[in-house]
Protein backbone atom coordinates (compact mmCIF):
# COMPACT_ATOMS: atom_id res chain seq x y z
CA UNK A 1 0.00 0.00 0.00
CA UNK A 2 1.45 3.74 -1.10
CA UNK A 3 1.47 6.09 1.49
CA UNK A 4 3.40 9.45 0.07
CA UNK A 5 6.87 8.63 -1.24
CA UNK A 6 7.05 5.17 1.29
CA UNK A 7 5.14 1.77 0.77
CA UNK A 8 3.08 0.55 4.03
CA UNK A 9 4.19 -2.99 3.99
CA UNK A 10 3.62 -4.20 7.81
CA UNK A 11 2.69 -2.92 11.37
CA UNK A 12 4.35 -3.68 14.05
CA UNK A 13 4.66 -1.71 17.49
CA UNK A 14 5.29 0.93 14.95
CA UNK A 15 4.44 0.92 11.07
CA UNK A 16 7.08 -0.17 8.96
CA UNK A 17 7.52 1.45 5.17
CA UNK A 18 9.88 0.63 2.65
CA UNK A 19 11.06 3.88 1.40
CA UNK A 20 11.08 4.38 -1.97
CA UNK A 21 14.88 6.41 -2.20
CA UNK A 22 16.17 3.42 -0.35
CA UNK A 23 14.40 0.79 -2.15
CA UNK A 24 17.21 0.34 -4.83
CA UNK A 25 19.37 -1.35 -1.62
CA UNK A 26 17.53 -4.61 -2.68
CA UNK A 27 15.94 -6.97 -0.36
CA UNK A 28 14.61 -10.00 1.32
CA UNK A 29 12.08 -12.01 1.77
CA UNK A 30 12.30 -15.34 3.71
CA UNK A 31 10.40 -17.77 5.52
CA UNK A 32 9.19 -21.17 5.48
CA UNK A 33 6.89 -22.86 3.13
CA UNK A 34 2.95 -21.28 3.66
CA UNK A 35 3.87 -18.73 6.07
CA UNK A 36 3.25 -15.80 3.78
CA UNK A 37 5.87 -14.70 1.18
CA UNK A 38 3.55 -14.72 -1.54
CA UNK A 39 1.25 -12.45 0.08
CA UNK A 40 4.45 -10.12 0.85
CA UNK A 41 5.48 -10.38 -2.30
CA UNK A 42 2.28 -9.04 -4.03
CA UNK A 43 2.17 -5.83 -0.83
CA UNK A 44 5.48 -5.02 -2.19
CA UNK A 45 4.86 -5.23 -6.10
CA UNK A 46 1.78 -3.48 -5.61
CA UNK A 47 2.76 -0.44 -3.40
CA UNK A 48 5.80 -0.11 -6.25
CA UNK A 49 3.62 -0.47 -9.11
CA UNK A 50 1.05 2.60 -7.51
CA UNK A 51 4.36 4.65 -6.88
CA UNK A 52 4.95 4.27 -10.75
CA UNK A 53 7.82 1.68 -10.82
CA UNK A 54 7.46 -1.28 -13.41
CA UNK A 55 7.95 -4.45 -11.49
CA UNK A 56 9.19 -8.08 -12.44
CA UNK A 57 8.14 -11.25 -10.73
CA UNK A 58 7.83 -15.31 -11.36
CA UNK A 59 4.86 -16.94 -11.16
CA UNK A 60 5.84 -20.29 -9.76
CA UNK A 61 2.36 -21.40 -7.62
CA UNK A 62 0.30 -19.41 -10.05
CA UNK A 63 -1.63 -17.50 -8.16
CA UNK A 64 0.47 -14.03 -8.63
CA UNK A 65 -2.18 -13.39 -11.16
CA UNK A 66 -4.43 -11.87 -8.92
CA UNK A 67 -2.77 -8.64 -9.17
CA UNK A 68 -4.81 -8.38 -11.95
CA UNK A 69 -8.11 -8.73 -10.58
CA UNK A 70 -9.45 -6.36 -6.77
CA UNK A 71 -9.39 -8.63 -3.76
CA UNK A 72 -12.33 -8.97 -1.89
CA UNK A 73 -13.34 -6.86 0.85
CA UNK A 74 -14.46 -9.08 3.67
CA UNK A 75 -15.32 -8.59 7.78
CA UNK A 76 -11.94 -10.72 8.92
CA UNK A 77 -10.16 -8.19 6.10
CA UNK A 78 -11.50 -5.27 7.60
CA UNK A 79 -10.86 -6.35 10.81
CA UNK A 80 -7.23 -6.71 10.22
CA UNK A 81 -6.75 -3.74 9.07
CA UNK A 82 -8.36 -1.76 11.99
CA UNK A 83 -5.78 -3.61 13.88
CA UNK A 84 -3.00 -2.35 11.81
CA UNK A 85 -4.75 1.00 11.86
CA UNK A 86 -6.07 0.82 8.10
CA UNK A 87 -8.72 2.71 7.41
CA UNK A 88 -8.54 3.36 3.83
CA UNK A 89 -7.94 0.15 2.37
CA UNK A 90 -10.05 -0.35 -1.11
CA UNK A 91 -10.22 -3.20 -3.11
CA UNK A 92 -7.64 -2.43 -6.48
CA UNK A 93 -6.30 -4.31 -8.80
CA UNK A 94 -2.79 -3.39 -10.92
CA UNK A 95 -1.94 -2.65 -14.74
CA UNK A 96 -0.48 -6.31 -15.67
CA UNK A 97 1.29 -7.98 -18.88
CA UNK A 98 1.33 -12.04 -18.73
CA UNK A 99 4.76 -13.50 -20.31
CA UNK A 100 5.37 -17.10 -21.69
CA UNK A 101 8.39 -18.55 -22.16
CA UNK A 102 7.39 -22.27 -23.08
CA UNK A 103 4.57 -21.20 -25.77
CA UNK A 104 1.75 -20.91 -22.98
CA UNK A 105 -0.72 -18.01 -21.65
CA UNK A 106 1.10 -14.86 -22.28
CA UNK A 107 3.68 -12.75 -24.52
CA UNK A 108 6.09 -14.82 -25.68
CA UNK A 109 9.60 -14.56 -23.98
CA UNK A 110 12.54 -15.67 -26.60
CA UNK A 111 16.37 -15.02 -25.80
CA UNK A 112 18.87 -15.47 -28.54
CA UNK A 113 21.53 -18.21 -27.85
CA UNK A 114 24.47 -15.28 -28.64
CA UNK A 115 22.62 -13.36 -25.95
CA UNK A 116 22.72 -15.49 -23.54
CA UNK A 117 26.36 -16.27 -24.14
CA UNK A 118 29.15 -18.95 -23.09
CA UNK A 119 29.16 -18.62 -19.32
CA UNK A 120 25.27 -18.54 -18.44
CA UNK A 121 25.13 -21.40 -21.43
CA UNK A 122 27.38 -23.77 -20.17
CA UNK A 123 25.84 -23.07 -16.42
CA UNK A 124 22.67 -24.18 -17.89
CA UNK A 125 24.40 -27.16 -20.00
CA UNK A 126 25.75 -28.48 -16.84
CA UNK A 127 29.30 -28.45 -18.83
CA UNK A 128 32.50 -29.42 -16.92
CA UNK A 129 35.34 -27.12 -17.06
CA UNK A 130 37.03 -28.63 -20.30
CA UNK A 131 33.54 -28.36 -22.26
CA UNK A 132 32.74 -24.76 -20.51
CA UNK A 133 36.22 -24.21 -22.66
CA UNK A 134 35.46 -25.39 -25.83
CA UNK A 135 32.07 -23.86 -25.73
CA UNK A 136 33.84 -20.48 -25.42
CA UNK A 137 35.91 -21.29 -28.03
CA UNK A 138 32.64 -22.10 -30.37
CA UNK A 139 31.32 -18.84 -29.36
CA UNK A 140 34.67 -17.41 -30.57
CA UNK A 141 34.34 -19.27 -33.84
CA UNK A 142 31.27 -18.17 -34.38
CA UNK A 143 31.82 -14.53 -33.54
CA UNK A 144 35.16 -14.17 -36.32
CA UNK A 145 33.24 -15.84 -38.94
CA UNK A 146 29.88 -13.21 -38.02
CA UNK A 147 27.90 -16.24 -37.29
CA UNK A 148 25.18 -15.02 -35.46
CA UNK A 149 23.67 -17.75 -32.62
CA UNK A 150 20.04 -17.21 -32.54
CA UNK A 151 18.30 -20.70 -31.28
CA UNK A 152 19.25 -23.94 -30.78
CA UNK A 153 19.88 -25.35 -34.19
CA UNK A 154 22.62 -22.37 -34.91
CA UNK A 155 24.28 -23.58 -31.84
CA UNK A 156 24.30 -27.50 -33.09
CA UNK A 157 25.21 -26.33 -36.47
CA UNK A 158 27.98 -24.56 -35.22
CA UNK A 159 29.39 -27.26 -33.04
CA UNK A 160 29.46 -29.58 -36.07
CA UNK A 161 31.17 -27.09 -37.80
CA UNK A 162 33.87 -26.35 -35.48
CA UNK A 163 34.37 -30.35 -35.11
CA UNK A 164 34.97 -30.79 -38.82
CA UNK A 165 37.18 -27.53 -38.66
CA UNK A 166 38.85 -28.41 -35.60
CA UNK A 167 42.38 -28.79 -37.08
CA UNK A 168 41.95 -25.43 -38.85
CA UNK A 169 41.59 -23.52 -35.36
CA UNK A 170 43.73 -25.50 -33.17
CA UNK A 171 46.77 -23.57 -33.28
CA UNK A 172 44.77 -20.40 -33.04
CA UNK A 173 42.32 -21.20 -29.86
CA UNK A 174 43.49 -24.49 -28.44
CA UNK A 175 42.41 -28.01 -28.81
CA UNK A 176 38.37 -28.99 -29.30
CA UNK A 177 38.05 -32.82 -28.96
CA UNK A 178 35.35 -34.41 -30.52
CA UNK A 179 34.04 -36.41 -27.28
CA UNK A 180 33.42 -32.71 -25.53
CA UNK A 181 31.71 -31.14 -28.77
CA UNK A 182 29.75 -34.71 -28.01
CA UNK A 183 29.21 -34.29 -24.80
CA UNK A 184 27.93 -30.75 -25.46
CA UNK A 185 25.80 -31.68 -28.07
CA UNK A 186 24.01 -34.34 -25.70
CA UNK A 187 23.48 -31.68 -23.00
CA UNK A 188 21.23 -29.57 -25.81
CA UNK A 189 18.89 -32.60 -25.94
CA UNK A 190 18.20 -32.40 -22.47
CA UNK A 191 17.62 -28.32 -22.47
CA UNK A 192 14.92 -28.95 -25.78
CA UNK A 193 13.45 -31.22 -23.70
CA UNK A 194 12.99 -28.91 -21.32
CA UNK A 195 11.59 -26.02 -23.78
CA UNK A 196 14.92 -24.58 -24.87
CA UNK A 197 13.51 -25.13 -28.38
CA UNK A 198 10.96 -22.68 -27.94
CA UNK A 199 12.28 -20.21 -25.28
CA UNK A 200 15.98 -19.74 -27.83
CA UNK A 201 14.86 -17.61 -30.74
CA UNK A 202 13.87 -14.36 -31.83
CA UNK A 203 12.58 -11.67 -31.78
CA UNK A 204 14.08 -11.41 -28.21
CA UNK A 205 12.97 -9.72 -25.38
CA UNK A 206 14.01 -5.80 -25.09
CA UNK A 207 13.92 -5.16 -21.88
CA UNK A 208 12.39 -1.60 -21.91
CA UNK A 209 8.54 -3.17 -22.45
CA UNK A 210 9.03 -3.92 -19.60
CA UNK A 211 9.92 -0.82 -17.88
CA UNK A 212 6.69 1.03 -18.64
CA UNK A 213 3.69 2.48 -16.94
CA UNK A 214 -0.04 2.06 -17.91
CA UNK A 215 -1.99 5.43 -18.91
CA UNK A 216 -2.57 6.67 -15.21
CA UNK A 217 1.20 6.23 -14.65
CA UNK A 218 1.12 3.40 -12.63
CA UNK A 219 3.77 1.08 -13.22
CA UNK A 220 3.37 -2.26 -15.14
CA UNK A 221 3.52 -5.91 -13.31
CA UNK A 222 5.13 -8.08 -15.56
CA UNK A 223 3.92 -11.20 -14.15
CA UNK A 224 6.19 -14.15 -15.76
CA UNK A 225 4.30 -17.54 -16.21
CA UNK A 226 6.48 -19.88 -13.86
CA UNK A 227 3.98 -22.43 -13.03
CA UNK A 228 5.44 -24.89 -15.75
CA UNK A 229 8.81 -23.47 -15.58
CA UNK A 230 9.85 -23.90 -12.33
CA UNK A 231 9.82 -27.85 -13.04
CA UNK A 232 12.67 -26.51 -15.58
CA UNK A 233 15.00 -25.45 -13.03
CA UNK A 234 18.11 -24.56 -15.08
CA UNK A 235 16.30 -22.74 -18.02
CA UNK A 236 14.34 -20.55 -14.94
CA UNK A 237 17.60 -19.93 -12.93
CA UNK A 238 19.65 -19.08 -16.16
CA UNK A 239 17.11 -16.72 -17.64
CA UNK A 240 16.59 -14.39 -14.45
CA UNK A 241 20.30 -14.07 -14.35
CA UNK A 242 20.28 -13.09 -18.18
CA UNK A 243 17.61 -10.74 -17.04
CA UNK A 244 20.31 -9.59 -14.01
CA UNK A 245 23.19 -9.39 -16.70
CA UNK A 246 20.84 -7.54 -19.18
CA UNK A 247 19.77 -4.99 -16.59
CA UNK A 248 23.57 -4.08 -15.50
CA UNK A 249 25.07 -4.12 -18.97
CA UNK A 250 22.14 -2.17 -21.17
CA UNK A 251 20.71 0.58 -18.39
CA UNK A 252 23.10 3.30 -17.79
CA UNK A 253 24.30 4.86 -14.75
CA UNK A 254 22.11 7.19 -12.54
CA UNK A 255 22.89 7.25 -8.55
CA UNK A 256 20.98 7.69 -6.22
CA UNK A 257 16.94 8.41 -7.54
CA UNK A 258 13.60 9.30 -5.49
CA UNK A 259 12.13 5.79 -6.75
CA UNK A 260 13.90 2.64 -8.38
CA UNK A 261 13.22 2.98 -12.00
CA UNK A 262 12.85 -0.90 -11.82
CA UNK A 263 12.40 -3.64 -9.60
CA UNK A 264 13.29 -7.41 -10.35
CA UNK A 265 11.79 -10.27 -8.02
CA UNK A 266 13.75 -13.26 -7.85
CA UNK A 267 11.15 -16.11 -6.55
CA UNK A 268 12.34 -19.48 -5.91
CA UNK A 269 16.21 -17.65 -5.38
CA UNK A 270 17.68 -20.38 -4.56
CA UNK A 271 17.93 -21.90 -7.77
CA UNK A 272 20.17 -19.16 -8.77
CA UNK A 273 22.77 -20.74 -6.77
CA UNK A 274 22.42 -23.83 -6.86
CA UNK A 275 25.78 -25.54 -8.31
CA UNK A 276 26.64 -22.25 -9.51
CA UNK A 277 30.56 -21.76 -10.10
CA UNK A 278 32.79 -19.48 -8.21
CA UNK A 279 33.37 -17.44 -11.05
CA UNK A 280 29.57 -16.86 -11.86
CA UNK A 281 28.75 -16.61 -8.47
CA UNK A 282 31.29 -13.80 -8.39
CA UNK A 283 29.70 -12.08 -11.15
CA UNK A 284 26.69 -12.11 -9.56
CA UNK A 285 27.67 -10.27 -6.37
CA UNK A 286 29.21 -7.65 -8.83
CA UNK A 287 26.41 -7.42 -10.35
CA UNK A 288 24.07 -7.16 -7.21
CA UNK A 289 26.72 -4.39 -6.01
CA UNK A 290 26.56 -2.56 -8.77
CA UNK A 291 23.24 -2.43 -10.70
CA UNK A 292 21.65 -0.34 -7.51
CA UNK A 293 23.60 2.57 -9.10
CA UNK A 294 21.51 2.16 -12.70
CA UNK A 295 18.26 2.06 -10.18
CA UNK A 296 17.30 -0.92 -10.41
CA UNK A 297 15.87 -2.96 -6.93
CA UNK A 298 16.99 -6.49 -6.47
CA UNK A 299 14.33 -8.54 -4.31
CA UNK A 300 15.45 -12.44 -3.58
CA UNK A 301 12.51 -14.09 -2.31
CA UNK A 302 13.42 -17.55 -0.83
CA UNK A 303 12.84 -20.17 2.53
CA UNK A 304 15.85 -19.24 4.45
CA UNK A 305 18.72 -16.94 4.33
CA UNK A 306 21.18 -19.62 4.23
CA UNK A 307 19.56 -20.52 0.51
CA UNK A 308 21.59 -17.35 -0.33
CA UNK A 309 25.47 -16.23 -0.59
CA UNK A 310 26.50 -14.31 1.96
CA UNK A 311 27.90 -11.77 -0.29
CA UNK A 312 24.95 -11.57 -2.31
CA UNK A 313 22.65 -11.55 1.28
CA UNK A 314 24.99 -8.95 2.15
CA UNK A 315 23.55 -6.12 0.18
CA UNK A 316 19.96 -6.84 0.71
CA UNK A 317 19.64 -4.11 3.32
CA UNK A 318 15.64 -4.41 3.39
CA UNK A 319 14.43 -7.58 5.14
CA UNK A 320 11.06 -9.11 6.02
CA UNK A 321 11.89 -12.48 7.50
CA UNK A 322 8.61 -14.61 8.10
CA UNK A 323 8.71 -17.89 10.33
CA UNK A 324 11.25 -20.58 10.33
CA UNK A 325 11.07 -23.47 11.31
CA UNK A 326 14.10 -25.81 13.35
CA UNK A 327 14.01 -29.27 13.66
CA UNK A 328 17.63 -29.94 13.11
CA UNK A 329 20.79 -28.68 14.29
CA UNK A 330 21.34 -26.95 10.58
CA UNK A 331 17.57 -25.68 10.82
CA UNK A 332 18.70 -24.42 14.19
CA UNK A 333 21.89 -22.64 13.14
CA UNK A 334 20.17 -21.10 10.36
CA UNK A 335 17.70 -19.17 12.58
CA UNK A 336 19.86 -18.04 14.91
CA UNK A 337 21.98 -16.81 11.64
CA UNK A 338 18.77 -15.18 10.38
CA UNK A 339 18.07 -13.38 13.81
CA UNK A 340 21.50 -11.81 14.61
CA UNK A 341 21.50 -10.51 10.92
CA UNK A 342 18.20 -8.03 12.40
CA UNK A 343 19.45 -4.53 14.73
CA UNK A 344 18.08 -5.92 17.94
CA UNK A 345 14.69 -5.05 19.17
CA UNK A 346 14.42 -5.25 23.33
CA UNK A 347 11.01 -6.07 23.22
CA UNK A 348 11.54 -9.80 21.82
CA UNK A 349 13.86 -12.34 21.07
CA UNK A 350 14.36 -12.53 17.41
CA UNK A 351 15.45 -16.21 17.76
CA UNK A 352 12.93 -17.33 19.23
CA UNK A 353 10.57 -15.02 17.56
CA UNK A 354 11.18 -16.40 14.55
CA UNK A 355 10.05 -19.82 15.58
CA UNK A 356 6.25 -18.53 16.77
CA UNK A 357 5.62 -16.15 13.96
CA UNK A 358 2.43 -17.06 12.06
CA UNK A 359 0.76 -16.69 8.81
CA UNK A 360 1.00 -13.30 7.67
CA UNK A 361 3.42 -12.41 10.56
CA UNK A 362 7.15 -11.45 9.85
CA UNK A 363 10.27 -10.16 11.55
CA UNK A 364 10.79 -6.59 9.72
CA UNK A 365 13.72 -3.90 9.35
CA UNK A 366 13.96 -1.46 6.38
CA UNK A 367 16.46 1.16 5.82
CA UNK A 368 15.66 4.45 7.70
CA UNK A 369 16.14 8.03 6.09
CA UNK A 370 19.86 7.95 6.83
CA UNK A 371 20.33 4.57 5.21
CA UNK A 372 20.68 2.85 8.72
CA UNK A 373 18.73 -0.64 9.23
CA UNK A 374 15.85 0.36 11.42
CA UNK A 375 15.07 -1.94 14.52
CA UNK A 376 13.52 -5.03 13.89
CA UNK A 377 9.63 -4.70 14.10
CA UNK A 378 7.62 -8.12 14.91
CA UNK A 379 4.49 -7.04 12.56
CA UNK A 380 1.70 -7.71 10.37
CA UNK A 381 1.88 -7.67 6.73
CA UNK A 382 -0.22 -5.50 5.36
CA UNK A 383 -2.47 -6.97 2.99
CA UNK A 384 -2.48 -6.29 -0.62
CA UNK A 385 -5.61 -4.39 -2.01
CA UNK A 386 -5.23 -7.04 -5.00
CA UNK A 387 -6.77 -10.50 -4.94
CA UNK A 388 -5.03 -13.00 -2.52
CA UNK A 389 -5.35 -15.93 -5.09
CA UNK A 390 -5.01 -16.32 -8.61
CA UNK A 391 -7.20 -14.23 -10.99
CA UNK A 392 -10.65 -15.35 -12.58
CA UNK A 393 -10.14 -16.81 -16.46
CA UNK A 394 -12.38 -13.74 -17.62
CA UNK A 395 -10.11 -11.65 -16.14
CA UNK A 396 -6.66 -12.92 -17.35
CA UNK A 397 -8.91 -12.99 -20.91
CA UNK A 398 -8.96 -9.07 -20.46
CA UNK A 399 -5.14 -8.99 -19.70
CA UNK A 400 -4.41 -10.89 -22.84
CA UNK A 401 -6.84 -8.72 -24.99
CA UNK A 402 -5.36 -5.48 -23.81
CA UNK A 403 -1.51 -6.23 -24.50
CA UNK A 404 -2.55 -7.38 -28.07
CA UNK A 405 0.35 -4.83 -29.64
CA UNK A 406 2.63 -6.82 -27.85
CA UNK A 407 1.19 -10.04 -29.04
CA UNK A 408 2.27 -8.91 -32.77
CA UNK A 409 5.83 -7.55 -31.79
CA UNK A 410 6.56 -11.27 -30.15
CA UNK A 411 3.97 -13.08 -31.11
CA UNK A 412 4.93 -14.92 -34.41
CA UNK A 413 8.90 -16.47 -34.14
CA UNK A 414 11.47 -15.09 -37.05
CA UNK A 415 13.85 -16.82 -38.49
CA UNK A 416 16.09 -15.28 -39.57
CA UNK A 417 19.89 -16.24 -41.46
CA UNK A 418 21.90 -17.13 -38.84
CA UNK A 419 25.05 -19.42 -38.48
CA UNK A 420 22.44 -22.74 -39.28
CA UNK A 421 21.77 -21.20 -42.51
CA UNK A 422 25.07 -19.80 -43.14
CA UNK A 423 26.82 -23.09 -42.45
CA UNK A 424 24.13 -24.84 -44.30
CA UNK A 425 24.96 -22.88 -47.39
CA UNK A 426 28.69 -23.06 -47.22
CA UNK A 427 27.80 -26.77 -47.46
CA UNK A 428 25.71 -26.68 -50.02
CA UNK A 429 27.99 -24.65 -52.31
CA UNK A 430 30.90 -26.69 -51.20
CA UNK A 431 28.42 -30.08 -52.59
CA UNK A 432 27.65 -28.50 -55.37
CA UNK A 433 31.21 -27.33 -55.76
CA UNK A 434 31.85 -30.91 -55.71
CA UNK A 435 29.11 -31.42 -58.03
CA UNK A 436 30.14 -29.05 -60.51
CA UNK A 437 34.14 -30.69 -59.95
CA UNK A 438 32.73 -34.38 -60.24
CA UNK A 439 30.63 -33.23 -63.93
CA UNK A 440 33.86 -31.69 -65.15
CA UNK A 441 35.81 -34.70 -64.15
CA UNK A 442 33.32 -36.84 -66.13
CA UNK A 443 33.34 -34.51 -69.08
CA UNK A 444 37.01 -34.37 -69.06
CA UNK A 445 37.25 -38.15 -68.54
CA UNK A 446 34.28 -39.02 -71.27
CA UNK A 447 35.87 -35.95 -73.75
CA UNK A 448 39.73 -37.98 -72.81
CA UNK A 449 37.65 -41.17 -73.41
CA UNK A 450 36.69 -39.56 -76.55
CA UNK A 451 40.23 -38.28 -77.48
CA UNK A 452 41.01 -41.80 -77.09
CA UNK A 453 38.86 -43.46 -78.72
CA UNK A 454 38.82 -41.08 -81.71
CA UNK A 455 42.93 -41.60 -81.29
CA UNK A 456 42.55 -45.42 -81.42
CA UNK A 457 40.07 -45.45 -84.43
CA UNK A 458 42.56 -42.44 -86.47
CA UNK A 459 45.24 -45.09 -85.55
CA UNK A 460 43.44 -47.71 -86.63
CA UNK A 461 42.34 -45.67 -89.98
CA UNK A 462 46.19 -45.16 -90.28
CA UNK A 463 46.83 -48.71 -89.93
CA UNK A 464 44.76 -49.64 -91.96
CA UNK A 465 45.65 -47.37 -94.69
CA UNK A 466 49.10 -48.34 -94.50
CA UNK A 467 48.10 -51.68 -94.76
CA UNK A 468 46.22 -50.83 -98.07
CA UNK A 469 49.56 -48.89 -99.06
CA UNK A 470 51.18 -51.63 -98.08
CA UNK A 471 48.88 -54.33 -100.31
CA UNK A 472 48.28 -51.98 -103.05
CA UNK A 473 52.43 -51.68 -103.02
CA UNK A 474 53.10 -55.06 -102.88
CA UNK A 475 50.17 -55.96 -105.81
CA UNK A 476 52.09 -52.95 -107.81
CA UNK A 477 55.39 -54.80 -107.23
CA UNK A 478 53.90 -58.02 -107.91
CA UNK A 479 52.01 -56.68 -111.07
CA UNK A 480 55.49 -54.93 -112.12
CA UNK A 481 57.44 -58.31 -111.47
CA UNK A 482 54.42 -59.42 -113.41
CA UNK A 483 54.60 -57.13 -116.60
CA UNK A 484 58.50 -57.64 -116.51
CA UNK A 485 58.47 -61.22 -116.58
CA UNK A 486 55.72 -60.86 -119.46
CA UNK A 487 57.67 -58.00 -121.32
CA UNK A 488 60.97 -60.30 -120.62
CA UNK A 489 58.99 -63.41 -121.96
CA UNK A 490 57.68 -61.18 -124.83
CA UNK A 491 61.25 -59.69 -125.15
CA UNK A 492 62.44 -63.59 -125.39
CA UNK A 493 59.23 -64.81 -127.39
CA UNK A 494 59.86 -61.34 -129.80
CA UNK A 495 64.06 -61.80 -129.94
CA UNK A 496 63.19 -65.73 -130.46
CA UNK A 497 60.93 -64.94 -133.35
CA UNK A 498 63.01 -62.03 -134.62
CA UNK A 499 65.92 -64.63 -134.51
CA UNK A 500 63.76 -66.77 -136.16
CA UNK A 501 62.56 -63.90 -138.51
CA UNK A 502 65.79 -63.28 -139.08
CA UNK A 503 67.28 -66.35 -139.90
CA UNK A 504 64.24 -67.36 -141.97
CA UNK A 505 65.00 -63.58 -143.60
CA UNK A 506 68.71 -65.28 -143.41
CA UNK A 507 67.96 -67.95 -145.10
CA UNK A 508 65.57 -65.28 -147.42
CA UNK A 509 68.58 -63.55 -148.24
CA UNK A 510 70.31 -66.02 -149.01
CA UNK A 511 68.10 -67.87 -151.41
CA UNK A 512 67.74 -64.63 -153.23
CA UNK A 513 71.25 -63.37 -153.29
CA UNK A 514 72.09 -67.12 -154.56
CA UNK A 515 69.51 -66.86 -157.11
CA UNK A 516 70.31 -63.13 -157.71
CA UNK A 517 73.95 -64.68 -157.87
CA UNK A 518 73.06 -66.82 -160.09
CA UNK A 519 71.01 -64.52 -162.22
CA UNK A 520 73.58 -62.20 -162.55
CA UNK A 521 76.00 -64.67 -163.02
CA UNK A 522 74.23 -65.63 -165.89
CA UNK A 523 73.39 -62.04 -167.17
CA UNK A 524 77.15 -61.13 -166.63
CA UNK A 525 78.17 -63.95 -168.96
CA UNK A 526 74.93 -62.83 -171.33
CA UNK A 527 76.61 -59.62 -171.07
CA UNK A 528 80.16 -60.48 -171.62
CA UNK A 529 79.32 -62.87 -173.99
CA UNK A 530 77.04 -60.78 -175.52
CA UNK A 531 79.29 -58.46 -175.36
CA UNK A 532 81.67 -60.14 -176.47
CA UNK A 533 79.60 -61.30 -179.10
CA UNK A 534 79.15 -57.76 -179.91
Amino acid sequence: MLDGDRIFAAKGENPCYLLLDKANRHGLVAGATGTGKTVTLKTLAEGFSQAGVPVFLADVKGDVTGMAQPGEDTPKLQERMATMGISNWTPAACPVRLWDMLGGQGIPVRVTVSDMGPALLGQLLGLTDVQQGVLNIVFRIADSNEMLLIDLKDLRAMLNFAAEHAKEYEMEYGRMSSQSIAAILRALIAVEDQGGDVFFGEPDLELGDWMACDESGAGYVNILNAARLISSPQIYAMFLLWMLSELYETLPEVGDLEKPKFVFFFDEAHLLFDSCPKELQDKIVQVVKLVRSKGVGLYFITQSPSDIPDEVLAQLSNRIQHGLRAYTPAEQKAVKAAAAAFRENPAFDSAQALLELGTGEALVSFLDEEGKPAVVERALVVTPECSMGAADAAVLQQVVQAQAPLMEKYGTAVDRESAYELIAGQKAQAEEADALAQERAALEAERAAFEEQKAAEEAKAQKAAEKEAKAVAAAAVKEAERQAKAAEKAAEQEAKAAQKRAEQAAKTVNSVIGQIGREASRQLIRGLFGALKK
